[in-house]
């Protein structure tokens, strides 16, 4: 929304310093709203009324001390010329202040300005004059706010404006945000707040969590009954914690809790007290970084003797990379080495992935990389074994500041989820990053677990934010472990038990995985399929016998490749061919006819009381409660109850539903139908289904082995022809399929192989 004070302001830049270019003031856009352009124009303009001839956007030391030598404060004694106090009043209407117009006088209007200004603040007593101190003028040209702002918390506001009003007199503390949020600017008070009432000096005090700050918060605790600036620094730390605390004087009842509910969620000892590694937690991100994790995570083969030196350490859960794409680097193990999982399996350990290939600035994050991320990761996790249900975590391994979370790592995030859910959701899906990425992508609901890169403490994603609810892991500190053959350096990780990783893993497959559609080959496959199936007299639109047949051979096989990744997932995770898959599908789907479509509009009839829409016209029309729908025509019933076998068999997750009830079965039909995604994946669990003996169904079968990567031709054979179902009809279409298969698989074959 424009404000006409500050429009004002922008004319007055724009008008009075014309010569923009020479000051490096750009003219600024007239719209009335305030921004750091507006502000930059304004600093600028003070250096140069001052007579500063290196002007600069940043109001940094020169220009504060500019102020002081040549005023000490600015008011209406000091204030040197109209147009310096008309920077002042814009500055003043940009924060939200009545400037008392922009004419260059301190006025009555002026002062209340800032007499209000410095309440907001927080420095009404330091300062209870009408004058504007060096430090205030600098809070003034920045786009700080002293107010509460997008839902800033009033007990937050209150601890910044102690802050200021304690501390500022400090040589280096600097006026913070009064807007209810807690921030990095706010994390480094609190730290220069802890170093001035330990004694240090200016220039001493310095806002790290060094040795000497650590030295003297171990002389600080604070407990039940306790009073003083100690309890309220504690209890303010508590609060910019999100811990219910509200700073006091006083340590109560109510903090003792608070401090015990803080120290189980981050894993410290509950002793209700303000000790050392309470302290630590809760001023920098990697707290105490002596503490001894149960995880760790590193770019180093265990070996056998480096996972007894681990385990012997007390590490339970090691955390290790799924790909590597720079394996002749400087980390030629970062990937899970051959053997490395029954490593650490036979020791006792477990391990919980993690998939980074470079993932360090905010230009390698977009959709289309989420979605190559997913099925890479997917991928390998199934070649190294991890069995699915595994969570992976998924790396943002830079300082990602708020806005690029916003406009690239959760939209990363977002089509890993959907990617993964296409897939039939192989895996869990985690995070590992700093705070406020995990926070945010989890609260999306893009990531189940997060691992926090807590070592990194400067991060601006850190600084300033709380412990992300669902954190498994808290990385907080490099460290070596062992000597000689065991010798290992890893990050060590503090663990909350939301994530065990995997203590047991699927041997490697014996052979080579099915792998992702080359459209390289597409024309020579579309030509080898279409020449078969036109061969063998198999239909095209409007086929044989006036049926109707609804897509072409060629529309048919784009459906299939379009879901390459679909299939392809299904297949690893199964540890089948795919072309069992495809070839199931193609040659359902090219017989999808227009008694098929009939078919379906009596489901939608039974169902609803009405015939759909698409449906009007057909000659004749039946109510059904189920039919053979979708890409693959399958039957409701027989993906429940497929599905069901799978659920039991524990290959997947959900919900197992009545084939017998009218509601399951209408809901998994619309899925069926309109889901080519869910219907695709859904063929593999029939095919297992189908070697199972299909259990339910009206015609069992004798049990034979489910489908494997080394299946023979008569049992692929009595595969697809299960699927079908009995009789002489499909005994004759699956030879006819058995042909078809076999140019699904070359071509497979070739791609794998290559």
């Amino acid at each position: 929304m424009a404000d006409e004070m500050v429009l004002q302001a922008q004319r007055f830049i724009n008008t009075t310093y014309n010569n923009g270019a020479t000051l490096g003031i750009s003219k600024l856009t007239e719209n009335g709203q305030t921004g750091w352009p507006v502000m930059y124009a304004l600093t600028r303009a003070l250096q140069y009324e001052m007579g500063i001839t290196s002007l600069s956007n940043n109001f940094g030391p020169a220009t504060l001390a500019a102020i002081a030598e040549k005023y000490g404060k600015l008011d209406d004694t000091t204030i040197p010329s109209a147009n310096f106090c008309r920077i002042i009043q814009s500055g003043l209407y940009c924060k939200g202040y009545d400037g008392g117009g922009i004419d260059g006088t301190y006025n009555d209007r002026v002062k209340a300005a800032v007499r209000k200004l410095k309440l907001d603040m927080g420095v009404s007593a330091t300062y209870p004059d009408d004058a504007l101190w060096p430090k205030l003028v600098k809070g003034l040209f920045n786009m700080d706010a002293y107010v509460t702002v997008n839902g800033g918390s009033g007990s937050v506001r209150l601890i910044q404006q102690w802050l200021n009003g304690r501390y500022l007199l400090r040589k280096d503390f600097y006026v913070i945000p009064c807007d209810g949020h807690h921030s990095r600017d706010v994390a480094k008070s609190m730290l220069y707040a802890i170093q001035y009432e330990l004694g240090m000096a200016d220039g001493v005090a310095n806002g790290v969590f060094g040795p000497g700050t650590q030295a003297g918060l171990k002389n600080h605790t604070v407990s039940l009954g306790d009073t003083g600036v100690w309890v309220r620094l504690f209890s303010a730390a508590m609060e910019l914690n999100k811990r219910p605390a509200w700073m006091s004087d006083s340590f109560q009842a109510v903090l003792e809790s608070a401090v015990r509910e803080f120290q189980a969620f981050v894993k410290l000892p509950v002793t209700g007290k303000g000790d050392f590694q309470t302290w630590s937690s809760l001023l920098v991100s990697y707290g105490d970084q002596s503490r001894q994790g149960e995880a760790c995570d590193g770019v180093t083969k265990i070996t056998p003797a480096r996972a007894q030196a681990l385990k012997s350490a007390g590490y339970k859960y090691i955390g290790r990379y799924l790909y590597n794409p720079f394996p002749n680097g400087d980390l030629p193990e970062k990937e899970i080495q051959p053997g490395e999982l029954a490593t650490i399996k036979q020791y006792g350990l477990r391990c919980f992935p993690i998939y980074q290939t470079w993932a360090r600035s905010v230009d390698y994050y977009s959709v289309q990389q989420g979605v190559a991320d997913c099925m890479n990761a997917a991928y390998k996790a199934e070649e190294h074994g991890f069995k699915p249900g595994t969570r992976i975590y998924f790396a943002v391994d830079y300082d990602a500041v708020n806005d690029e979370v916003t406009s690239h790592i959760l939209p990363y995030f977002k089509s890993i989820k959907d990617q993964m859910d296409r897939m039939g959701s192989p895996y869990r899906i985690g995070i590992y990053g700093p705070r406020n990425a995990c926070s945010r992508v989890s609260d999306a609901g893009y990531a189940g677990t997060s691992f926090v890169s807590d070592m990194s403490s400067g991060f601006s994603g850190n600084l300033g934010y709380s412990m992300p609810e669902n954190w498994a892991f808290d990385q907080i500190v490099t460290k070596t472990v062992g000597s000689g053959d065991g010798l290992i350096e890893i990050d060590n990780n503090i663990a909350s038990g939301r994530d065990t990783g995997q203590g047991d893993f699927d041997a490697p497959p014996a052979q080579k995985l099915d792998i992702g559609f080359s459209l390289a080959y597409w024309e020579a496959f579309l030509k080898e399929i279409d020449d078969y199936m036109a061969a063998i007299g198999r239909p095209t639109s409007g086929g044989e016998s006036g049926n109707g047949y609804v897509y072409t051979r060629r529309q048919c096989l784009e459906t299939i490749i379009a879901h390459d990744d679909v299939i392809t997932s299904a297949a690893r995770r199964y540890r089948m061919r795919k072309a069992l898959i495809q070839t199931s599908a193609f040659w359902e789907f090219c017989h999808y006819s227009q008694v098929d479509v009939a078919q379906d509009a009596g489901v939608v009839w039974y169902y609803t009381g009405a015939i759909p829409d698409w449906a009007q016209g057909l000659p004749v029309i039946n109510k059904l409660t189920d039919s053979a729908t979708g890409v693959a025509k399958m039957k409701s019933r027989s993906c429940i109850r497929a599905r069901n076998n799978s659920i039991q068999s524990g290959l997947l997750e959900g919900s197992v539903l009545d084939p017998a009830k009218e509601a399951d079965v209408w809901a998994n039909w619309q899925k069926v139908n309109q889901d080519n995604a869910f219907n695709l994946a859904s063929v593999a669990h029939l095919h297992i289904w189908g070697a199972d003996g299909k259990m339910g169904d009206i015609v069992e079968e004798t049990p034979m082995r489910r489908p494997s990567l080394d299946y023979t031709d008569d049992e692929t054979y009595e595969v697809l022809r299960r699927y079908q179902g009995s009789g002489s009809v499909a005994e004759t279409d699956a030879r006819l399929r058995m042909p078809l298969y076999a140019i699904f698989e070359k071509y497979n074959r070739v791609i794998r192989e290559a």
